[in-house]
């Protein structure tokens, strides 16, 4: 939101320095995010006359002017196609900085011919884009003067970052109104005296979506003269950004930002039969003011004749109804438009406008009639013409409601003493009513129509503590149990980092994407729970709570790979949704790989991405958070969105700790990355934290002085036995000397029986006390063949 300080001053008294009324501002909760006085930047630019124009000698499209600006006449080499004699521009001298152009000028020799500075167009000022021309300036504009002076530009624009609750400071006005209660000056009434019609309006108003539009207020001018605004009018919009149009479009664009009152004005020539505020019909569409054609839908608002949408209500007007130079017939627009269907509308065009900005927060439902009356009479004031009587279809959507306030509250929720007259005056200059007073001191108090935000009595303690001043709360230090500082992260956010930390280390590289995610990808995972698809969603393909971070990362890997980036590996660290509870959301470390496991390289053959890959990532992540991963068993019972012969899910007991594998080919062609891509997810709320123990400290690795020794074993098995069933087995026969069991060789085919595969371990025995004699490795040896033929049914192989 920009304003200028001038502008602010039409609605606050005030003696306030610049500096003061920006510190102000934060303080209250108005983040000022930036000043900018274009006087200083526009400093060395005067108006100047152009005394002659003549055809460079040796180039056709440049002209030899000679410019007089004020106290010297001086020659300028100049190549915009409106270049004249007469003309009256803006000159910028030697040594000038060109905001646009990040340039300095320096005197210079253009085709032989000597230049003594330029004449400027808006875009090199910064003004706007324009840079087909140089300025035009009014034939009466002064010869000599400061350019910013002359243009309105000395005004420092201060611009503000609001948040969603505070539409009221979407208008100047509100932001006086805060000041104001803060004792930066004195609110200065404002003029809403109502303009009589002078006949009745041609056009009437219906209301066909009364849950769309619950109020239209309409004006109907005949007779008036559109054309520039005037200064005063033209020099506020081109301060704050904005571009003046005529005087009839920058009226409304004017009272928008002054009041936070959109309105719209129509052709009426151009608009048959009337104005009709209905939803959008299958098939229509509407070609805008910003020169976009859209497809419209039923649920859109539209505002329309008898014959075709003309508007998208609360959003922007159309094309064919806009007001040009050679408009004599108004219909203004004053409405309330449902919020949530604004900025569903918005985000579904994709159309951004000052407009929706304020719709979609929440206008003043009382200010309709009062803003149409301050429209009207800038309209006769600078337009001419005649007003008809209001238009009104609809009403005023009930807004009054009366809440309560224990002034004792102030202190107990906000920690500092505000004397109960203050919270009274306060309030009362915020716009509230105080409508009554309870026995035992409770005020009861009706908000402002302008803020919709004030609910409870939490919200009016907020609002005294806020204008009172935050840096009044007294700083407070919390209370210490002990002497010692306790640590400042839990063993919950430590296992996050070391798990964030591991990945990394293993070539993945972090990814934060939306918690949210498109309905059919969410589909794709699970689907979502009841309770989880968005009522207003940032974006329409952002719509549910996301139900697994793998669909995001590998939409992710699919826009790297159009980017030419086809391998790539990446995780994220977040919450997961199951249902709309604080125990309905899994903290996930998950991650992805997809294109080559290996790269390209001569010593060594590429090789894709496998199951394998993300199992290892799976293990590294659980063991970095402390899970106990050799306890941990391996099932095949993977969800859909893995490839069932190729996934995994890591238990404990019965409690998943992770899933891992290669992504299904069907959830990766819909959508639409070339695989093959694996994934893994970790629970890491599932992870049992550790227990503590008493006890003397003893060292993390005991290294024993003795020589471990590998043994190997072939089992034939069941060829739908698993591999760690083996493996458990053979870890189970003696806890105290096997350290470590691996898998080799797996072999199926000839001279083994139909059914049959053959498993080969590795067993590294490790002893701690002494050597191991022959006949001690021989009987655990057999302790092993033994554990494995009851665990699996296997035999040896011979």
């Amino acid at each position: 939101m920009k304003f200028t300080l001038s502008w602010l001053k039409d609605h606050l008294e005030t003696d306030a320095t610049l500096d003061q009324i920006v510190e102000k501002l934060t303080a209250l909760g108005l983040e000022v995010e930036g000043v900018e006085d274009r006087s200083k930047e526009l400093k060395p630019f005067r108006v100047a006359h152009v005394v002659s124009a003549e055809k460079h000698p040796d180039a056709d499209k440049l002209r030899v002017l000679v410019v007089d600006t004020g106290t010297e006449k001086l020659q300028v080499v100049c190549g915009a196609p409106n270049a004249r004699a007469g003309l009256k521009g803006v000159f910028a001298p030697e040594g000038a900085y060109i905001p646009g152009s990040d340039i300095t000028l320096k005197k210079g020799v253009i085709r032989g011919v000597e230049s003594n500075g330029m004449m400027c167009s808006e875009r090199e000022l910064k003004l706007s884009e324009e840079h087909n021309g140089i300025i035009e300036l009014p034939e009466d504009a002064p010869v000599g003067v400061a350019y910013a002076d002359y243009a309105g530009l000395g005004d420092p624009v201060i611009d503000i970052s609001l948040t969603p609750d505070r539409a009221d400071c979407a208008g100047v006005r509100g932001i006086a109104r805060d000041l104001a209660a803060a004792g930066l000056g004195r609110l200065k009434p404002l003029a809403a005296e109502p303009v009589k019609g002078a006949f009745a309006s041609p056009f009437g108003v219906t209301i066909e979506a009364p849950d769309a539009c619950p109020m239209y207020v309409g004006r109907y001018f005949r007779g008036v003269k559109n054309g520039p605004s005037p200064k005063w009018l033209h020099d506020k919009l081109v301060a704050i950004g904005l571009r003046p149009i005529s005087a009839l479009v920058d009226i409304t664009n004017f009272i928008t930002f002054d009041l936070s009152r959109p309105l719209h004005a129509f052709d009426a020539d151009k608009v048959k039969g009337g104005i009709v505020v209905r939803m959008a019909r299958e098939g229509e569409t509407l070609a805008a003011l910003n020169g976009k054609e859209y497809a419209l839908d039923p649920s859109m608002t539209v505002i329309a004749d008898h014959e075709r949408a003309e508007a998208l209500g609360g959003i922007i007007g159309g094309e064919a109804t806009g007001c040009t130079e050679t408009t004599v017939n108004v219909f203004l627009e004053a409405a309330i438009f449902d919020t949530v269907r604004t900025a569903q509308t918005g985000r579904k065009l994709g159309i951004e406008s000052d407009a929706r900005y304020r719709l979609e927060r929440g206008v003043d439902p009382a200010a309709v009639v009062s803003g149409m009356e301050r429209a009207t009479r800038l309209i006769l004031e600078i337009c001419g013409g005649e007003a008809s009587d209001l238009v009104i279809a609809g009403e005023e959507p009930q807004w009054r409601r009366t809440l309560t306030l224990r002034p004792g509250r102030v202190a107990a929720l906000g920690g500092v003493e505000v004397p109960r007259d203050e919270q009274t005056r306060i309030l009362i200059d915020l716009g509230c009513e105080i409508v009554g007073e309870d026995v035992d001191g409770t005020l009861r108090v009706v908000p402002p129509s302008w803020r919709a935000d004030i609910h409870g009595e939490a919200d009016l303690v907020e609002e005294v503590l806020r204008i009172h001043g935050f840096d009044a709360i007294p700083a407070t230090p919390l209370p210490r149990d002990s002497v010692l500082t306790r640590p400042a992260l839990t063993t919950k956010q430590r296992r996050v980092g070391l798990t964030k930390r591991t990945l990394a280390v293993r070539g993945l590289s972090e990814a934060v994407t939306w918690s949210f995610m498109a309905g059919p990808v969410a589909e794709l995972f699970g689907g979502v729970g009841e309770g989880l698809t968005l009522v207003n969603p940032i974006s329409a393909d952002l719509d549910v709570m996301r139900p697994s971070i793998l669909g995001n990362l590998i939409q992710a890997a699919g826009r790297n790979a159009d980017r030419g980036y086809a391998d790539v590996g990446l995780f994220e660290v977040g919450p997961a949704f199951r249902k709309p509870s604080p125990d309905g959301q899994d903290l996930v470390a998950a991650g992805i790989r997809a294109g080559n496991a290996v790269p390209r390289h001569w010593a060594e053959k590429a090789r894709g991405v496998d199951a394998y890959d993300a199992k290892a990532d799976a293990m590294a992540a659980l063991e970095a958070a402390g899970a106990p991963v050799t306890n941990l068993q391996v099932t095949t019972d993977a969800p859909g969105w893995y490839h069932p012969g190729r996934s995994g899910v890591l238990r404990l007991g019965p409690t998943v700790m992770a899933r891992f594998g290669e992504i299904h080919p069907t959830v990766l062609g819909t959508l639409g990355v070339k695989g093959p891509v694996v994934g893994f997810e970790v629970f890491l709320d599932a992870i049992p934290l550790p227990k503590k123990k008493g006890g003397t400290a003893r060292p993390l690795v005991q290294l024993s002085p003795f020589q471990p020794l590998e043994r190997d074993f072939a089992f034939v098995v069941g060829k739908d036995v698993e591999a760690d069933k083996l493996i458990r087995a053979a870890k189970g026969a003696d806890k105290a000397l096997v350290k470590d069991v691996t898998v080799f060789d797996v072999y199926q085919g000839a001279n083994l029986e139909e059914g049959k595969k053959s498993v080969a371990l590795s067993v590294t025995l490790q002893p701690t006390e002494r050597t191991l004699t022959e006949p001690e490795i021989e009987a655990i040896g057999q302790k092993i063949v033994a554990a494995v033929a009851k665990a699996t049914g296997g035999s040896l192989r011979t």
